[in-house]
């Protein structure tokens, strides 16, 4: 076990799956570096791949719209067995298939004491926050892999119960490493709660997780704004209510239809920094969503943002927004008293329990966002596919271990 196949980012628009050294229990040099640490890392534990999945955010990368160097390893929705863990890891073992928060975090510091394990303070050098294959973010080693490297493995990995039952529902379970606690946490710090009207902005498949998460929640009505109009079909075919942004009509008098009220207890932005304006030939307009949901949210609702917001898109409509600095209109959600909630999913805070909702069928994760098998060798086609618009969740199974 020589060498590991990995997904890396080769310019705009392209991937390729090349090999790079098999994993060490080590963390990155930056890391150790930085926060004068031992690059050994007898915390860790190393990985087969069960399945991991191209996610949205990775998008943003392949499409050239972040700083991501050429070279840049792919993945941070993983999942796995343990086939070696370091002498310190005490409580997952050899043969343990488990999930993998992207969150990476060390379990130590205060933010990890805090729960709030999107912004672990001693993993990356750049800012607070790491994840695994993503830029800014630490430089740890993608998992559109075949084998990954996971430190703090007693803390960052959550061990499924049962191998049988788990690859059997593995389908369901690796949505657990991002997409449904991310829209899970998009509805439920919006305020979703029983009887609640609900919109959703954007049907990829964080807004189709946040939208099955929001009926979780006991939302009474869901309404998802989109337009592609298979993403709609997708969102439809569990029950959540498509909204057409490509035609006539303001997004307040499309609610309206539905639910005899232009607001909306809960507003959730699953779009993030790519948004567009309104009609089918609209042109880019990164605040779009945001003003939407302070549009359309009745005074003192909340706003879920699990859309993803950089600092860095040299891609940007202008030099405003190349920086991250977008037209918000702070001034109504000031005066409608909102309460917004932004940054990372702390993934530890939701997955255990939305593990047991997948395990005693009360969730059907990859229904909902349609989720799609795929070898690691068909990676490149289904970044394309994915960046066309398909209404699927691409999950890469390097090992041909997940059931059909």
């Amino acid at each position: 076990m020589g060498s590991n196949r990995v997904v890396v980012y080769k310019g705009p628009g392209e991937v390729e799956v090349e090999s790079i050294d098999y994993p060490r229990l080590e963390v990155p040099k930056e890391v150790a570096d930085h926060f004068r640490i031992t690059q050994k890392a007898p915390h860790a534990a190393i990985l087969k791949v069960t399945t991991t999945n191209i996610c949205g955010s990775d998008q943003h990368m392949v499409r050239g719209r972040t700083t991501a160097p050429v070279g840049q390893t792919l993945g941070h929705e993983i999942t796995g067995e343990v086939v070696e863990a370091g002498e310190d890891v005490l409580f997952v073992r050899e043969g343990d298939i488990c999930s993998v928060p992207f969150n990476i975090a060390c379990g130590r510091c205060r933010m990890c004491e805090e729960g709030k394990t999107g912004i672990c303070l001693n993993v990356n050098p750049a800012r607070a926050g790491a994840a695994y294959g993503y830029v800014d973010m630490g430089g740890w080693i993608g998992g559109q892999a075949e084998y990954v490297m996971v430190p703090y493995a007693d803390f960052n990995l959550l061990k499924f119960p049962d191998r049988d039952q788990a690859l059997e529902k593995i389908l369901d379970l690796t949505m657990l490493s991002d997409i449904f606690p991310t829209g899970y946490h998009g509805a439920y710090t919006a305020g979703v709660t029983t009887g609640s009207t609900v919109y959703v902005a954007g049907a990829g498949p964080v807004g189709l997780a946040a939208a099955h998460s929001a009926q979780l929640l006991g939302a009474s009505v869901v309404m998802v704004g989109d337009m592609n109009a298979d993403r709609l079909r997708q969102a439809e075919s569990f029950g959540c209510v498509g909204i057409d942004l490509t035609t006539d009509g303001t997004l307040e008098e499309k609610i309206a239809e539905v639910t005899g009220d232009p607001e909306v207890d809960a507003a959730v932005d699953a779009v993030g920094f790519e948004a567009r304006g309104h009609g089918a030939d609209a042109d880019e307009a990164p605040a779009t969503v945001l003003n939407d949901c302070m549009g359309v949210a009745r005074a003192g609702a909340g706003i879920g943002i699990p859309g993803l917001y950089v600092t860095g898109d040299p891609g940007a409509v202008d030099d405003a927004a190349k920086e991250g600095t977008l037209g918000v209109r702070l001034g109504l959600g000031w005066a409608k008293s909102h309460h917004f909630m932004t940054g990372q999913c702390p993934v530890k805070q939701y997955n255990r329990k939305l593990m047991n909702l997948i395990l005693h069928d009360k969730a059907d994760i990859a229904k909902a966002v349609r989720a799609t098998k795929i070898s690691l060798d068909e990676a490149p086609q289904g970044y394309q596919q994915f960046d066309s618009g398909a209404a699927q969740k691409f999950v890469i199974d390097p090992h041909g271990m997940a059931a059909v």
